[in-house]
């Protein structure tokens, strides 16, 4: 039996996973630099020891209301491979939670309607308790297009 590690974290009151293979690092929020022009999900930049990192409103980018920045908004940073390519982007949630070890059989399809992102972004989900969390696959979450624009935008 396969076991993955999955980092979870909330969104607007609902709770998503990401796999840690995508997670480099988790920071408290601090002060985002607007970028001028830049696409209505990114916030801006910030410095990350030397490294100017995009950073993206995740709520926005998965069609999730806003919700107030609080004391437990973070920073995911992230590893998205594109094209044998690695870039980093900085994705704000709303807290994150617990490091999730499950067997790949506990998770289950995606729901095919009500959902309220597209499908693309959710590889599955998985039932804990008598709730489901929804795994969320990093890399799907941009498009090639927008992924170019943030890395002409970190460059």
């Amino acid at each position: 039996m396969e076991t993955n590690s999955y980092l979870s974290f909330t969104l607007a009151h609902e709770t998503y996973a990401a796999h840690v293979i995508n997670v480099l690092n988790i920071l408290e929020m601090t002060q985002i630099t607007k970028v001028p022009q830049a696409p209505n999900y990114m916030l801006g930049v910030i410095n990350l020891r030397g490294t100017v990192l995009p950073v993206i409103d995740t709520r926005m980018k998965m069609g999730i209301e806003q919700t107030e920045i609080s004391k437990d908004t973070c920073i995911i940073v992230l590893e998205i491979n594109v094209d044998n390519e690695k870039i980093f982007i900085g994705s704000v949630v709303d807290s994150v939670k617990e490091v999730l070890e499950i067997e790949q059989q506990e998770i289950l399809p995606p729901p095919n309607i009500g959902n309220k992102f597209k499908s693309d972004f959710i590889t599955g989900m998985y039932k804990k308790g008598e709730g489901f969390i929804m795994i969320v696959n990093m890399n799907n979450i941009f498009s090639e297009i927008e992924l170019g624009e943030l890395v002409s935008i970190s460059n």
